[in-house]
């Protein structure tokens, strides 16, 4: 078993596409540990993405992410980090569209910043991302 952190972008949630995006990942047998809505700051957007401080796309990034609501997920099941991201499809939703119809980029995501949703990309990440949102929870 696995454990990932799943967002959903400011974008999605402004869409009313936070039930449908759940759903998704219950439907294909994920565990839902925990989840919660809140409104990062700049600074909170900034340290949660300081991964990316050096690319050009950061602060855009980071006046997206706070410029709304966000729903933080954990999820848990059997290679969850690559079964999620097979789910959410390529990065940009242009791209998800062609090649991934059915993903929640290609389904509820405008482009390749407005995207509906983050999730971890590794163990390693995952190992952050998850208690920046939840401290409480361990991870495996």
């Amino acid at each position: 078993m696995e454990r990932t952190l799943v967002l959903i972008k400011p974008d999605a949630v402004e869409k009313g596409a936070v039930g449908k995006i759940i759903d998704r990942f219950l439907e294909e047998g994920f565990r839902l540990l925990a989840l919660k809505m809140l409104r990062l700051s700049k600074e909170e957007a900034g340290e949660f993405y300081k991964v990316h401080r050096d690319k050009p796309f950061y602060g855009e990034l980071i006046e997206f992410m706070s410029s709304g609501p966000i729903v933080a997920m954990v999820l848990e099941g059997e290679r969850a980090i690559e079964r999620v991201r097979e789910i959410i499809g390529p990065t940009d939703s242009n791209e998800a569209r062609r090649k991934a119809p059915n993903s929640i980029r290609a389904l509820f995501g405008t482009d390749k910043g407005k995207n509906a949703v983050h999730a971890s990309d590794s163990k390693e990440s995952a190992s952050f991302e998850i208690p920046f949102f939840f401290s409480s929870l361990e991870m495996l």
